[in-house]
């Protein structure tokens, strides 16, 4: 009888599987680049001589006021922007527990359990250090509780091109998971006000819209129209209109239909939509959004200084430089401790740490649920978006330190095991007769 093979930590990826991971680890790379620029653009503008016409640029309104659609620039960036991300976010999530590599369960729960320790441990840190606040402050508990894949991946590709390839997969599913806890927490404890009448209206479009990517049409005049219906709807219902992007994502098929000659017959339906939506959201949508969001005065709010003595921002860099990388790792190590697992050969744990400081890079999400928890334009809004990015800054400090020496280890290794092969092959070339005999 055959012995049960161990579970494994940061096992390999399937051959499919790894080479889609590095065409959106490509595209993420890239947006994360795209995404340092505007944040950094919006920074200078908002404190510099013309922060005036930045701010206006941020509150000046579009749209008809007759739908309840006349909204700032901010807010089409928040609600409208970011349902592109969370539309790839669902083609995502769909494809990896349908027909990724998460559809094993014993995949699946080593980066399932470090997601929701990722976002339990922040979340109760958060609420430690806000505990005496009674000023609403206790709205915030999610906001460190993300992590950004872009903007992730970026400080990943400069600072560990050696680090083995499953550990850029172990990062991206993870955060995968994240993206999916993050879009429940936004649709179940940021939803101020529910009119049932739009959002039960909102199932006429989505399901003509799932009716007709089941049947595998990819008409964009068809499809359009019926997902910004869907959003609009959504938008006016009082649930978030993020959550229409995820779906509709959802809503797409993943493998092709018999007809068309089943799973084995190349990537599906969603795969097609992800590779063609992919660029938009990493290099179009997450990036406009950064530059209407993350424009902060640093002098005002009692500047730089007032991270480190107001309870709320300080909860927010405790949670993300501490929190995330805290849960993330217990939760890791549990799950190998009651399931007997092994990290894989040739990784070390200290490469899980370097990951889990990494996840503390908090961007995007967080500063939507900084908006959704304290108002977008509000005090305490500026910052909780000040503390997001000095947060990030951290992490990313932090892991690029440990990465990058965990990067010249692995190079060290590579650069031996080269100097051995080519010991080997001197040796048997001396050992080989002389040509002719």
């Amino acid at each position: 009888m055959a012995t049960p093979r161990r579970l494994s930590l940061l096992a390999p990826a399937s051959r499919a599987e790894t080479r889609r991971i590095a065409d959106i680890l490509r595209k993420e790379t890239i947006g994360g680049a795209l995404l340092l620029l505007a944040a950094v653009a919006a920074l200078v503008w908002a404190n510099s001589p013309w922060s005036e016409t930045y701010a206006g640029l941020r509150s000046a309104t579009v749209g008809p006021a007759g739908w309840h659609l006349d909204l700032s620039l901010a807010k089409w960036a928040s609600d409208g922007l970011l349902a592109v991300f969370f539309f790839v976010a669902g083609l995502e999530l769909k494809r990896e527990f349908v027909a990724g590599d998460l559809r094993d369960p014993r995949r699946a729960v080593v980066p399932v359990a470090a997601a929701v320790g990722g976002v339990i441990v922040p979340a109760l840190l958060y609420l430690l250090v806000n505990a005496l606040l009674d000023d609403g402050a206790m709205r915030g508990w999610a906001t460190p509780t993300a992590t950004d894949i872009a903007f992730a991946l970026a400080v990943l590709a400069v600072v560990g091109r050696r680090l083995p390839a499953a550990l850029r997969t172990f990062l991206l599913t993870l955060a995968v998971v994240d993206d999916l806890l993050a879009i429940v927490i936004i649709a179940v404890f940021y939803t101020s006000h529910l009119s049932v009448v739009p959002l039960l209206a909102a199932l006429a479009p989505l399901g003509v819209f799932t009716v007709l990517v089941q049947r595998r049409v990819r008409s964009w005049w068809l499809l359009l129209p019926l997902a910004a219906v869907t959003w609009g709807l959504v938008h006016a219902s009082g649930v978030h209109a993020t959550v229409a992007g995820v779906l509709l994502g959802f809503a797409v098929p993943v493998l092709r239909s018999e007809k068309a000659g089943g799973p084995e017959a190349g990537p599906g339906l969603a795969e097609h939509f992800e590779h063609r939506f992919r660029p938009i959201s990493a290099g179009v949508a997450v990036p406009l959004f950064a530059f209407l969001s993350s424009g902060v005065p640093l002098g005002g709010l009692g500047g730089v200084t007032n991270l480190l003595t107001d309870p709320v921002p300080l909860g927010v860099i405790a949670g993300l430089v501490v929190g995330k990388p805290l849960g993330i790792m217990a939760a890791t190590w549990l799950t190998a401790r009651f399931t007997r697992a092994d990290i894989d050969e040739g990784l070390a744990w200290v490469d899980v740490g370097g990951l889990a400081i990494l996840s503390g890079v908090g961007f995007t999400v967080s500063l939507l649920v900084g908006e959704l928890a304290f108002g977008l334009g509000t005090a305490r809004d500026a910052q909780v978006k000040l503390a997001v990015l000095a947060g990030s800054l951290v992490a990313a400090l932090l892991a690029t330190v440990v990465l990058r020496l965990r990067d010249r280890a692995y190079r060290r290794l590579a650069e031996a095991e080269t100097a051995e092969c080519e010991r080997a092959g001197a040796v048997a070339g001396d050992d080989r007769p002389p040509y002719g005999e």
